[in-house]
């Protein structure tokens, strides 16, 4: 007998046959992917590795691509050593997460690769991002600081609802607000339950008219007395419609003057020519001056009032009242001669006091000249006005009463707001006795400033 025919072989063979069945199919079953093809190593640090195995799987999107190959300490933390296919990329912002499996604490190793942008990461090298969700510790730990808070929460409740804390939390001291509101509502309502009633009875009382008013059925109720307003109110509206209707057909004098393009042209151009009219008196600026001079020949205040007018900026008129206590001087000399030799010399003066004069003049402006001439103190005359400064500074000539020839000079100078003083002499050449030097000071207003006080005044 050979031996390829005896038992003993054959039972041999059969043994060899099966076991190779039985590691090929192990290494198919296998998710270590050494046992076929090429694999790739890296390696992470947890605090606790408490779930996890070695050889237990690792997975990415469920798929199962690696296993844990070894798991040692090193420098206090739980070092995992994983192993995963070649053909799984895996770049340095790989990512890998602890994820609990069941209830009973079993877990897996979760791994995303990273993005293939980013360089890969070496053979053996370390994932730096962990995440470990899938421990019950954590979960544990997270609901023992909510019961935690829970109580803390509960105790501010307890305490804030005693009466020896309501002061010691917010919401103790608002709940004691609260109280003490019932308790005041508490107070007034049983202090005035009899007015509370008389309110409560007036308000029935006012309702109880309010719905009689509205139901009311007669022909003077609000019913039919607000179905007669409404129709009225409706042919009012027709009556309306008919008028506009009429006015946009050009009928009657309002629609003609509507509709008719000359009638509207000449009432557009009277309206034009009144706004033109209005425009031009708004244009006219007005001023009021009120001076008084001290004349140094008597010691009395010499007082004036006026008015300006002026319709463009190149001319102007002025009317002005003066109270002058100098007055009027007039003389009169006798001579008494015998034989043509004078024995005697006799002069006679009058003088007229506290005489009032008026003075209306026309002005017209030339840059920084001013020429006026017309009626001053009651005698014609004329005079020249040169200013400096941007025109707060003024030199004065008048001369007036050409029998005479009153002649006067004279200085202003404005201040602020339409203050000024002035300065200068009057009768310089003497010729009606009343020379004298004055110093004063006045108030000029526009009506500008007028409409600006009174808007401010508080009458």
């Amino acid at each position: 007998m050979s031996m390829f025919g005896s038992t003993e072989f054959k039972v041999g063979a059969l043994v060899l046959i099966v076991g190779g069945l039985i590691g090929l199919m192990s290494m198919q079953v296998s998710d270590d992917p050494s046992f076929l093809g090429k694999s790739k190593r890296a390696w992470f640090l947890l605090d606790n590795a408490a779930g996890l195995i070695k050889n237990s799987g690792v997975k990415t999107a469920g798929i199962p691509i690696g296993v844990i190959k070894d798991i040692r300490l090193q420098d206090g933390k739980a070092r995992i050593e994983i192993s995963v296919g070649s053909e799984t990329p895996i770049t340095t912002s790989a990512v890998v997460e602890i994820k609990s499996i069941g209830i009973l604490g079993d877990k897996h190793v979760e791994l995303n690769p990273g993005s293939i942008t980013d360089p890969p990461l070496p053979e053996g090298g370390q994932i730096l991002n962990v995440r470990d969700k899938g421990s019950l510790d954590n979960v544990l730990t997270q609901v023992s600081d909510i019961a935690g808070s829970l109580k803390q929460v509960a105790e501010v409740v307890r305490e804030s609802l005693a009466d020896e804390g309501t002061q010691k939390h917010v919401l103790g001291r608002i709940v004691k607000n609260i109280e003490k509101i019932t308790e005041d509502v508490k107070d007034i309502t049983g202090e005035n339950k009899e007015q509370i009633g008389e309110i409560v009875d007036q308000v029935n009382d006012i309702t109880r008219t309010l719905d009689e008013l509205i139901n009311d059925e007669s022909d003077e109720g609000l019913k039919k007395t607000w179905k007669k307003t409404m129709v009225r109110l409706d042919n009012t509206m027709k009556n309306i419609d008919e008028v506009t209707t009429k006015i946009n057909k050009g009928e009657g004098t309002i629609g003609k003057l509507i509709n008719d393009e000359t009638t509207v042209e000449e009432l557009n151009t009277a309206i034009s020519g009144i706004s033109g009219l209005f425009d031009s008196a708004g244009k006219i600026q007005t001023g009021f001056d009120f001076h008084g001079d001290y004349l140094t020949s008597v010691g009395q205040t010499k007082s004036t009032i006026g008015i300006q007018i002026q319709p463009g900026l190149d001319r102007y008129y002025y009317l002005g009242i003066i109270n002058d206590p100098a007055g009027l001087v007039e003389r009169e000399e006798t001579k008494v001669s015998s034989d043509g030799t004078v024995i005697s010399n006799t002069q006679t003066e009058k003088r007229f006091l506290s005489k009032t004069k008026f003075t209306l003049l026309f002005a017209k402006n030339f840059y920084d000249f001013t020429i006026k001439a017309g009626l001053i103190e009651n005698s014609g005359g004329f005079g020249m006005d040169y200013h400096l400064f941007n025109r707060k500074l003024r030199f004065s000539v008048e001369a007036f009463n050409l029998e005479k020839t009153n002649l006067r000079v004279s200085a202003r100078y404005d201040l602020f707001y339409g203050l000024y003083v002035m300065a200068g002499q009057q009768d310089i050449l003497d010729k009606e006795s009343t020379r004298s030097s004055y110093l004063g000071a006045g108030l000029f207003l526009t009506n500008d400033d007028l409409k600006l006080l009174l808007t401010k005044s508080p009458f």
